[in-house]
């Protein structure tokens, strides 16, 4: 498969000055003194993207994401190291970048399309579906120095995916979009995707970039962190992101910690069918999990209103002050769907010493749930909800598949709902029986 994006060795770097009169020492001394810093945005980069492929880009704030996109779209030049881009490029960078501000919406599709190697005739052809795509309505004849940011970014989408791009830059932009106009862009970079369309995607949102992400690139101050599955890759990002917050909350606050009472299993389960990645600061471990019915009994296959035991075992191996034992269950496309753990349902564990082993059942019904496959990541963490470190995170410890019920489940879930014919609401009493 043909490689459309090639990275070796590239680094960035920017000059960073004091105050503007060193700039112009520099200039008047033809460089020969030097009155800046290097700040080097990115660092040593070397990755292939190849022909259809959603390669997702994640980071904090910073950490050289949109540098890496402005690279590939031609706006900047790598400082060292060569960049290779086959193929048409359109990109949606910053909110109307490419946009002419005093020009009308109108006057910017034609502008860009020209830039991107259109000929009129094939704007023309175009024009109808992009201004319907936007939907701002007569606003495409006022000038863009009007618009409000959802109305410019909707327009640079539109006119990003249907120029024919063969290569697609989405840079975070979608973020100010309201929730319609966010489903209807995702739904288009999927259609992209079926069509064999190259596609770059930054975003904060982890969700989408789960459920888009062939491969993603964990940036981290310029250089590669992680580069790999996206599902792997998040966790890791995710694992250190939670890690940098609990170090956070730690200096800030300093609760007293309490003490209490729970229910323990008295059954220790010491079985974990499956480990994609773990995390954590060991000082306590999760040394089992099962997902029973209420007769004790292995559940191989989810039903719809089923009650079900989360059977989670964990074991100090240093002192853990406040343990709080928990669960994410992820649905099929990765996302975290649902969570849960024992402070959040009021019970605060007792404080562990090395050998202590606790088992903590969690008593659930099932919603009607769309038949597809979820999966149990169990945890132990040290500390309050809101101030914590983790010591042991297992993903996707147990996957079980969920059964078709009586009826569709439009969505995720079916919500339990009541309907009334030709009702009347008037002091909390519904009428009309």
């Amino acid at each position: 498969m043909k490689n459309l994006i090639e990275f070796e060795g590239v680094s960035k770097s920017y000059s960073i000055y004091e105050s503007p009169g060193d700039r112009l020492k520099e200039l008047i001394t033809f460089n020969r003194f030097q009155f800046h810093k290097d700040f080097w945005a990115l660092r040593d980069l070397s990755f292939q993207i190849s022909r259809g492929e959603t390669f997702c880009i994640i980071g904090e704030n910073g950490c050289g994401k949109s540098t890496l996109l402005q690279i590939v779209a031609g706006i900047l030049r790598p400082t060292t190291g060569s960049v290779k881009v086959s193929g048409r490029v359109a990109a949606l960078l910053e909110l109307g970048s490419g946009f002419n501000p005093e020009f009308s919406g109108r006057d910017n599709v034609y502008l860009n399309g020209a830039i991107l190697g259109l000929s009129s005739k094939e704007i023309d052809q175009r024009y109808k579906q992009i201004e319907d795509f936007a939907e701002i309505g007569p606003f495409i004849h006022q000038p863009v120095k009007t618009y409000s940011s959802g109305m410019a970014v909707r327009l640079a989408f539109s006119v990003a995916i249907h120029v024919d791009p063969e290569i697609l830059l989405v840079d975070e932009a979608l973020a100010v979009g309201d929730i319609y106009f966010r489903q209807r862009c995702m739904r288009k970079v999927h259609e992209l995707r079926a069509a064999g369309v190259t596609i770059l995607f930054v975003s904060h949102a982890i969700g989408d970039v789960k459920a888009i992400g062939d491969r993603t690139l964990w940036l981290d101050g310029g250089r590669i962190r992680e580069m790999g599955e996206t599902d792997k890759v998040i966790s890791k990002y995710l694992a250190a992101m939670t890690e940098k917050d609990s170090v956070f909350l730690d200096l800030q606050h300093h609760p007293e910690r309490t003490t209490g009472e729970i229910s323990t299993a008295p059954e220790v389960v010491e079985t974990i069918p499956n480990i994609d990645f773990r995390h954590g600061d060991g000082r306590a471990e999760v040394i089992g999990i099962a997902v029973m019915n209420e007769q004790g009994e292995p559940v191989q296959l989810l039903e719809p209103h089923m009650r079900i035991v989360v059977r989670i075992s964990v074991r100090a191996k240093h002192e853990v002050r406040t343990p709080n034992i928990g669960f994410m269950l992820r649905n099929h496309l990765g996302m975290d769907f649902a969570g849960t753990n024992t402070i959040r349902e009021g019970h605060q564990l007792p404080p562990m010493i090395p050998g202590d082993i606790h088992t903590a059942d969690f008593h659930l019904e099932l919603p009607e749930l769309y038949p597809g496959i979820f999966s149990f990541s169990p945890a132990i963490a040290d500390g309050t909800l809101t101030s914590y470190k983790m010591c042991d995170w297992i993903d996707n410890a147990i996957t079980l598949q969920m059964g078709h019920g009586e009826a569709q489940v439009y969505g995720f879930l079916h919500m339990p709902c009541r309907v009334e014919l030709n009702s009347r609401l008037s002091d909390g009493v519904s009428g009309g029986r």
